[in-house]
């Protein structure tokens, strides 16, 4: 299990935790066991380790779905989703012979009246305590979080799902718990589109479940608004940035390397595999991950010289052998060298691919991207600046991008043009990865009916910018319009009534929140 971050999201949900789970249960001053779903291991495995539980007292973590052996001494702390699937697999741990002296509930949500009777009728007088927590979200950085559902993108845009109303429902319950995680109640805003709906009827059932979840606070009053907003875009809002190789390091390495389950795999120079997890315990990985790789491959070369020159040990070029030399010589300094050894590795990795064909790539993406060269000329014709990727040795998916990217920067293109590009980069076959766009509300094909405004951009011709990053995600003109409170309500509507505190046109008088 990871370490706790000292800041963040993941420190207030383990926080969370703690103040309602542990503290239940410590109560008792007995060693209990700690048993848990998927989804829950999940949630726990973000935000503390194994030592952390152990320092509350809990001696064994188990998986709820796997057999175990009956512990009549101990009692049990059960923390899950409130599914069936969960609430049978408890019921069968107590209903003929009970597993654990007595049982402590905890679900991440609310549990329905069908599930909770159930339980109820059948264990009740083992079950000493049975709350909903509201956490049913995964932080995955100090201010990152994900609902642990890929399968929702299909079931919202498919237009063969039967389960969109259903997934939106959940998302919006995901939702409520992560603002009253945060001590949020949000005024709820969307971005207007319209081709496409999802955003509104998301934005109103959040708006309506945070109503009914605020009603009444533990003091009996009704909770106000606090000054955060909800902003909640369709997935077509922005369909450039996912597209383009992005050049952070973070972004780099995860596009470029094959990194599963967030593990760099790698080999080191006396031919030995290894592995390094990048999570929120290597603290190089969290300062350096949205950096610049320019940045990245200057800075850790330079902390590696910083720690040979303490050890006055010769200066030169930093290589991973030379570094394999140091930690030989320096065994005092050898964990700090390890961290910056899986870094050197993996910076080096991805400069090798950018080498090879993504800085001959990054010019054309950025071109048609913002739609003008390095030196501000404009792109007047943007097929002469596809053609030399289509006639170059690239892989098909990279001229996918490329083509996406010529299509977005006209607003779609004629059936017979698509067709031709399908053709030439031959994928007959996967012609829905561009087809598939317009389920997205992104024009593809030009047709009279379907209307699409670009969105206007911030002027940053005066920022200073790498030559092939010099596209901005639209979500950042975004972000810094909601901080100073000029963004449009006819293009971004209040769901509900708004805090006075951004009701007016002036800036927002309050800094930005971290979470």
């Amino acid at each position: 299990m990871a370490a706790v971050s000292d800041h963040g999201l993941k420190r207030i949900v383990w926080k969370r935790i703690k103040d309602t789970i542990i503290a239940d249960c410590k109560k008792s001053e007995v060693w209990k066991i700690l048993i848990l779903d998927p989804f829950t291991t999940k949630l726990l495995s973000s935000c503390c380790k194994m030592s952390d539980l152990m320092e509350e007292r809990i001696t064994i973590v188990e998986d709820l779905f796997k057999s175990r052996e009956p512990v009549l001494e101990m009692k049990a702390i059960y923390f899950m989703t409130p599914t069936s699937k969960c609430v049978d697999a408890f019921i069968a741990d107590f209903k003929s012979k009970p597993k654990y002296k007595s049982a402590y509930v905890y679900f991440t949500d609310y549990c329905p009246d069908d599930l909770f009777n159930k339980m109820k009728s059948s264990c009740a007088k083992h079950i000493r305590v049975c709350k909903e927590i509201n956490i049913s979200f995964l932080p995955q950085e100090a201010q990152v979080f994900t609902c642990d559902d890929p399968g929702a993108f299909r079931r919202i845009y498919s237009p063969h799902s039967q389960d969109k109303s259903k997934t939106l429902e959940t998302l919006a319950d995901q939702l409520v718990t992560l603002c009253a995680t945060l001590n949020e109640y949000p005024g709820v805003r969307y971005k207007k589109d319209n081709n496409m709906q999802n955003a509104k009827t998301l934005a109103e059932l959040v708006d309506n479940k945070l109503a009914r979840h605020y009603e009444l606070d533990d003091s009996g009053k009704k909770k106000e608004k606090t000054q955060a907003q909800l902003l909640i875009v369709e997935r077509g809002f922005d369909p450039v940035s996912p597209i383009l190789h992005e050049l952070t390091y973070q972004a780099m390495a995860y596009d470029l390397i094959d990194i599963q389950n967030d593990t760099y795999r790698y080999k080191s120079k006396d031919g030995s595999e290894k592995h390094a997890l990048l999570n929120e315990d290597d603290m190089l990985w969290v300062k350096l991950r949205h950096h610049h790789i320019a940045e990245v491959s200057e800075q850790i070369p330079k902390m590696v010289k910083e720690i040979s020159a303490s050890k006055k040990q010769p200066d030169g070029k930093i290589t991973i052998s030379n570094l394999a030399q140091m930690m030989k010589k320096m065994p005092s300094f050898r964990k700090q060298l390890t961290e910056k050894t899986i870094h050197l590795q993996l910076a080096e990795d991805c400069m090798k691919h950018f080498s090879n064909n993504v800085e001959k790539l990054c010019k054309a993406e950025q071109d048609l991207a913002v739609g003008a060269d390095a030196d501000g000329t404009k792109v007047k014709d943007p097929m002469r600046t596809l053609l030399p990727v289509l006639l170059n040795p690239f892989s098909k998916h990279d001229k996918i991008r490329a083509v996406l990217l010529y299509i977005f920067s006209l607003s779609g293109t004629t059936d017979e043009n698509l067709n031709k590009f399908i053709q030439h980069v031959k994928i007959e076959d996967e012609r829905e990865f561009i087809l598939n766009w317009k389920e997205l509300g992104v024009p593809i094909i030009t047709t009279a009916s379907f209307f699409s405004r670009k969105p206007n951009r911030k002027d940053r011709s005066q920022e200073e910018t790498y030559n092939l990053s010099r596209w901005t995600p639209v979500i950042k003109d975004v972000m810094e319009d909601a901080v100073e409170n000029k963004l449009d309500s006819r293009d971004w509507p209040h769901q509900s009534e708004c805090p006075a505190a951004w009701n007016g046109s002036g800036a927002v008088r309050w800094g930005i929140r971290k979470n």
